[in-house]
């Protein structure tokens, strides 16, 4: 659970939920199947009564749908349950909530199950829904550079990099893209290596494939705009092994999450403060500055093709 507090949204999980619910219901599908796809995406919060998630789950989701003036039966039901049963706050009290915060939790609970239990506005509307699925904005193999300010990438939450506090051009990143896919058919991810530390100056093609080490990066999400924003500017395109990627990466898993809560790559493209340590056997991860797993390689020869 993480964080968490008496208001429905103290908790860690609960923001990020909130986030995944207003994601997932933009694919144009029958909320039934939103529902269940939200349950799949969340199983054990939506449905072991034993995970310390489970009443949260249930209730922002019935609370987000209220917003949203969105009627399922499933979620009205078993949210209205959570609260009639006082299991929300067994839990929050199991968890060591005190007095106090229990008390404004079941004032909360009580405002909550009356807009929960309210029929649902009659004049509410369709909601937005993705008529096709999103574009991709770039290639496997496609390479570029990007201006960075110490180790960091432009914030692309930003309209422009002079409105970023602080920021100051003084270098080059680097990334390739060597996944990319679409959660449920729709929401597109990416995922990258970056260059591990700055470069003085915008790299070309032969500089690229000569410098080294890269490291792989989490998947995330890139709009034309947030494309903009980072100034990704193509400088070469690679043709990638599949096999030699996958020796080098094993276990590389899909950016399903990445896409239904709509995490930037521009958390990805940020470098190191120091170069990384290559690992001992190929396709193991190394430990980096801060202690966290990194897997590297030393150039991108080990995962092009010839």
């Amino acid at each position: 659970m993480g964080a968490w507090g008496s208001g429905l949204y103290s908790g860690d999980f609960a923001m990020d939920l909130r986030g995944t619910i207003g994601a997932v219901l933009r694919l144009p599908f029958d909320i039934d199947r939103i529902v269940g796809m939200l349950c799949e995406a969340e199983p054990s919060a939506a449905t072991d009564p034993q995970n310390e998630d489970h009443t949260v789950f249930w209730l922002v989701l019935a609370d987000q749908f209220v917003k949203r003036s969105i009627a399922n039966a499933r979620v009205r039901e078993r949210a209205l349950a959570i609260i009639d049963d006082g299991s929300d706050l067994a839990v929050h009290s199991r968890l060591g909530m005190d007095a106090a915060g229990l008390k404004k939790r079941g004032k909360m609970l009580t405002e909550l199950r009356a807009r929960i239990a309210a029929p649902p506005p009659s004049d509410a509307g369709e909601r937005t829904v993705l008529k096709r699925p999103q574009p991709f904005v770039m290639q496997i193999g496609e390479c570029f550079a990007y201006p960075t300010s110490g180790t960091d990438c432009i914030n692309s939450y930003y309209p422009s990099r002079e409105k970023i506090p602080g920021w100051k051009h003084d270098g080059w990143g680097a990334a390739i893209l060597i996944d990319r896919g679409r959660a449920f058919d729709f929401l597109a991810w990416y995922r990258v290596l970056t260059i591990a530390r700055p470069l003085a100056e915008k790299p070309g093609a032969a500089a690229l494939l000569a410098a080294g080490p890269w490291v792989l990066k989490r998947p995330g999400t890139c709009s034309p705009v947030h494309f903009r924003r980072l100034e990704l500017a193509g400088v070469a395109r690679i043709e990638i092994d599949g096999g030699k990627l996958a020796r080098a990466f094993p276990g590389m898993q899909p950016g399903v999450s990445a896409a239904i809560s709509d995490i930037s790559i521009a958390n990805a493209l940020g470098l190191l403060k120091q170069e990384p340590p290559l690992p001992e056997v190929p396709g193991k991860p190394v430990r980096g500055m801060y202690g966290a797993p990194l897997f590297t390689i030393a150039r991108l020869a080990e995962i092009t093709a010839g």
